[in-house]
């Protein structure tokens, strides 16, 4: 059974005028443990939202989605992400006056895991992702690389089955990007979890199992 199942999605927004507009168009999508799917498509295509609603910030208009085994429903949402979900950003979202270690054990906190097991588990991915030697940094004192590093080993914190990045690699230069696409890789394969991937980057296809594209609010052929 996948880890990920979406069946059927639509999502509509209403606009200042109150017309609605359809961004979602009857989506069907699953991902399985262990695959890495690259989620590709134009400005506007809907690949966010989409997104969004896999990671349970959004719900969709009409349609279902299954996370590890668990049917979301609105009063479910938070559970479901705590237990279930790691989220890489874009703009790396780091708390700047915590330390690397420190802001993936403040993502285990969040999450209900404290005291010296957190403490154990942030020191356990830090190291994963090859900053442990940068653990006592403040994100100031970062590269931007170090930072998406750290930002990864806060999803992985907590063993979530399912990993959801968007544009992880959009504010790094060429050679750092294909560096943390493969540490993605084998942190997924290693770990056997789920990795969807929004993204412009045509690099992102290098790791990938499969690509998947939106248009228009579908999934194209």
């Amino acid at each position: 059974m996948s880890i990920l199942h979406a069946s059927n999605i639509e999502k509509q927004f209403t606009e200042g005028r109150g017309e609605s507009v359809a961004v979602l168009k009857g989506i069907d999508f699953s991902v399985e443990r262990g695959e890495i799917v690259s989620l590709e498509g134009p400005s506007g295509s809907g690949k966010t939202t989409f997104l969004s609603i896999l990671g349970c910030i959004l719900t969709p208009t009409s349609g279902s989605v299954v996370v590890d085994g668990v049917h979301v429903e609105a009063k479910k949402l938070n559970e479901i992400r705590k237990r279930s979900l790691g989220f890489v950003f874009q703009q790396f979202n780091l708390f700047p006056s915590l330390t690397a270690l420190e802001n993936v054990e403040y993502a285990l906190n969040v999450k209900g895991m404290r005291g010296s097991d957190a403490r154990v588990e942030a020191q356990r991915v830090i190291d994963a992702v090859g900053l442990g030697d940068r653990q006592a940094f403040l994100p100031r004192d970062l590269s931007g690389g170090q930072k998406q590093r750290v930002a990864i080993a806060r999803a992985l914190a907590g063993s979530a089955p399912i990993l959801l990045a968007d544009e992880p690699t959009a504010n790094l230069d060429s050679v750092v990007g294909t560096q943390v696409l493969e540490m993605f890789r084998d942190l997924a394969k290693k770990e056997n979890r789920a990795l969807v991937i929004v993204t412009h980057d045509p690099k992102v296809r290098a790791v990938a199992d499969r690509v998947v594209r939106i248009h228009d609010g579908r999934l194209a052929a």
